[in-house]
């Protein structure tokens, strides 16, 4: 199968067509899939356990007496740590140290508390908490995503959020959630993932549930007699994750609902071809509908980025994926300079941004919309997304112009502080009653005048 990614240049007159044509993503979900999350919500939310008991079954294939048959152990844990390879084991410890380590780092930077006091003695701040309790998605079977656990799990460790929940589902094969039909006898055990246990240990998951689907995020939302109901959901899932996070926000809080994974790579020409067209492959990858886009002044080199792309796909395992997602999202756009690259790249406000240039810090600054940058030919974006430290959970379709990647700040919440003086409250006293009066509300001007000193 050949991967023909559009070719544009800025010059065509119908660029601006043909370019937004290219960006275009609906994330409407499928009326049925909301209203079977709007059910299972429901359902869940009266029944309990029981039905996130019939649920799993139903979807999964796993069959379970009792929510404890579900619930995984400390033990289970340390058990598939324990099992793994050494070279395994290494790779987590070393990805989730990095990962801690800039987390703490951004904790010092912007998840500390602070508090001052003006000149009449009134003191004013802003206190930090953790939540008391996150819960965390966790894809399963086979389709399972260690990287994904380290990179939700380890900020809220450390935020300092009291109890870290994670779900993940173990469909049994040959179960409704891996494309057949449930029937027969099932086991109480489906596709365990050891990586993904072994990452829970060592990122310090406190209880874990192989439950899944809308019924997992509808038992974290609204509790049940055994899952504890948690302050905020994060982590990816399919569309019915997508629809049930949408849906009991405001109950709880969530990070995001994520959109097909994106990457933009800006070439000034100096970087193999052949490094660029494996970094576009490796979103492609994902599914059909991940986007990747080349920006670069220089028609000659997205040429050999073509003949790169012809000459590896064959190689890949997933090539047809690959192919898919290039032929009907790609895009290869040849632009006037890396100037003109740098302000179509804040148009798309990309989830993931690479500047593959000999002088990436020249580009840096032009840039202010983007999930995460990555600098230099050597900063493959696959680095990001498991060990080099920074989140990988990002902001897609264009969500980067208002939102941030994944942190320590969305574990925590802020509380302001006011002490006012007796000399503070003359002053502010007065002004406050004015405003009051004037919005008509005079209780709240009252409040403010009796505390003022009478001559």
């Amino acid at each position: 199968m050949n991967a023909r990614p559009l070719r544009l240049s800025t010059t065509q007159a119908d660029f601006e067509t043909r370019f937004q044509q290219r960006l275009h993503w609906s994330a409407d979900t499928d009326a049925a899939i909301e209203q079977r999350v709007a059910d299972i919500l429901a359902d869940v939310k009266a029944r309990g356990d029981a039905a996130v008991l019939d649920y799993t079954a139903r979807f999964d294939g796993l069959q379970a007496a009792s929510m404890a048959d579900l619930e995984l152990q400390q033990a289970d844990f340390k058990a598939a740590f324990d099992g793994l390879p050494e070279a395994q084991k290494r790779a987590l410890q070393d990805a989730a140290a990095r990962i801690r380590s800039y987390h703490e780092a951004q904790k010092k930077a912007c998840g500390e508390s602070w508090q001052y006091r003006d000149a009449d003695g009134s003191l004013l701040g802003q206190k930090v908490t953790p939540l008391d309790r996150a819960g965390i998605y966790v894809p399963g079977g086979k389709a399972a995503y260690p990287s994904s656990l380290l990179m939700n799990a380890i900020p809220a460790h450390v935020a300092g959020v009291g109890e870290i929940i994670m779900v993940v589902p173990t469909p049994v094969r040959g179960s409704v959630a891996t494309g057949g039909a449930a029937g027969g006898k099932t086991a109480a055990r489906g596709e365990r993932n050891e990586l993904v246990l072994a990452a829970a240990y060592v990122a310090g998951v406190s209880r874990a549930f192989t439950i899944g689907g809308a019924q997992a995020v509808a038992a974290m939302a609204y509790g049940t007699a055994t899952v504890p109901r948690v302050d905020k959901i994060t982590g990816p899932g399919n569309a019915y994750v997508a629809a049930a996070k949408r849906r009991v926000f405001g109950t709880v809080g969530i990070d995001m609902i994520a959109g097909p994974s994106e990457i933009l790579v800006l070439a000034d020409g100096s970087t193999p071809p052949d490094w660029v067209a494996m970094d576009l492959f490796s979103q492609a990858e994902h599914d059909e509908l991940a986007q990747s886009i080349l920006l670069c002044p220089d028609a000659a080199y997205i040429d050999a980025v073509q003949a790169a792309i012809d000459k590896l796909l064959p190689e890949m395992p997933r090539r047809d994926i690959i192919a898919a997602s290039l032929n009907g999202r790609g895009a290869l756009i040849h632009t006037r300079s890396m100037q003109e690259a740098c302000a179509i790249s804040n148009r798309i406000a990309p989830e993931h941004l690479e500047v593959s240039s000999s002088e990436p810090h020249t580009w840096e600054p032009l840039l202010i919309h983007a999930g995460a940058i990555f600098l230099g030919a050597f900063t493959s974006e696959s680095l990001g997304d498991y060990c080099a430290g920074p989140n990988h959970v990002l902001p897609t379709s264009g969500t980067a112009r208002f939102s941030s990647p994944l942190g320590v700040y969305d574990f925590q919440k802020r509380s302001s502080l006011i002490e006012v003086s007796e000399a503070g409250a003359q002053t502010l006293g007065q002004t406050a009653s004015v405003l009051a009066h004037g919005e008509g509300l005079q209780a709240h001007a009252r409040a403010a005048e009796m505390r003022l000193r009478r001559s």
